[in-house]
C-alpha cells in the first residue's frame, strides 16, 4: 500500500532550524525564535487534516514515510517510520522526530533528519519566506 499527501506552506524570518531531535511544519502563521524546530508556517494541513487512507497507512509498525521538502531548487529527503501508536490528531502541527516518541502531532519517528541537519541553503530560502512543498509518501504492508 502506498499513499501520498502534499502540503503547501512557507518560510518565516524567525526560522532558525536548530533543534537537534525534531523538525516541524505548522498551520500557525506566527513564529518566535524559541520555535527552533519549526521550519515552515501557514501549512494547508495539520496532522488531523491528513486523509483517512494516509492516516491508516502511517499507523502501522511496518510503515515507512518518505518526505521531500521542496523549496525552489532546494530539495531535502527524509526517511521516517510510522507506528501503530500514531494518532495524527493535532489540528495545526506535524512533527518529525528522531526518537520513538508519539503524540497527536507526530508524523514520523526515527527520522534521519532533524531541523539542525537539514541543508542550510534550504533553510536560508525558508528564512526569506519562500514557499515550501512537503511531499509525503507512506508505504506499508508490501
Amino acid at each position: 500500500m502506498k499513499v501520498t499527501e502534499t502540503i503547501r506552506c512557507h518560510g518565516h524570518p524567525s526560522i532558525t532550524s536548530r533543534h537537534p531531535t525534531t523538525f516541524e511544519v505548522t498551520r500557525e502563521e506566527h513564529l518566535s525564535r524559541a520555535g527552533d524546530c519549526i521550519i515552515a508556517v501557514g501549512a494547508e494541513k495539520g496532522a488531523a487534516d491528513l486523509s483517512p487512507a494516509f492516516r491508516a497507512a502511517l499507523a502501522r509498525n511496518d510503515a515507512v514515510l518518505c518526505t521531500r521538502l521542496i523549496c525552489g531548487d532546494q530539495v531535502a529527503a527524509i526517511t521516517s517510520q510510522g507506528s501503530e501508536g500514531m494518532l495524527l490528531s493535532h489540528p495545526t502541527d506535524l512533527v518529525w522526530r528522531r526518537s520513538s516518541f508519539v503524540c497527536g502531532r507526530t508524523i514520523g519517528i526515527f527520522s534521519d533528519r532533524t531541523a539542525r541537519t537539514l541543508p542550510r541553503p534550504l533553510i536560508v530560502r525558508l528564512r526569506e519566506g519562500d514557499d515550501l512543498r512537503v511531499e509525503l509518501t507512506v508505504t506499508a504492508g508490501e
